[in-house]
């Protein structure tokens, strides 16, 4: 996926709930190849664990992919987490990984998870 697609779908996401903290696409190997995050946003995780965790993220991917045959591919995944919310979407061997305020309602984040499938699709 070009540098161009993984910005374009970081802003397109970003751009669909004022609840969204932050967008980032993660590469095969865990670096995070495009972000937006929102404005005046006090990051919840220092730069090095960030890291930690989209390399978490990348490990999983790839273990996850011995399961796709039997299971079928993962559409998305959604953890509720105390201080947050997270969604995650694969684009073949990448993640489109979003978090989102722990305040909202669950037909929020249904709204934000159906608004993200047709932009996820786009490129996959």
């Amino acid at each position: 996926m070009e540098e161009k697609d993984c910005r374009d779908i970081c802003d397109e996401i970003a751009s669909i709930s004022p609840y969204i903290r932050f967008v980032g696409v993660i590469g095969e190997s865990g670096e995070l190849r495009a972000y937006k995050r929102r404005q005046d946003l006090v990051p919840l995780l220092n730069e090095k664990n960030t890291q930690y965790q989209f390399s978490h993220i990348a490990i999983k991917t790839d273990l996850e992919g011995f399961f796709d045959k039997n299971l079928g591919e993962i559409e998305f995944v959604w953890e509720e987490r105390k201080k947050v919310q997270t969604i995650s979407f694969a684009i073949k061997k990448q993640r489109v990984w979003i978090s989102i305020d722990k305040k909202v309602i669950r037909s929020e984040m249904l709204r934000i998870i159906d608004s993200c499938l047709p932009i996820v699709k786009k490129y996959s």
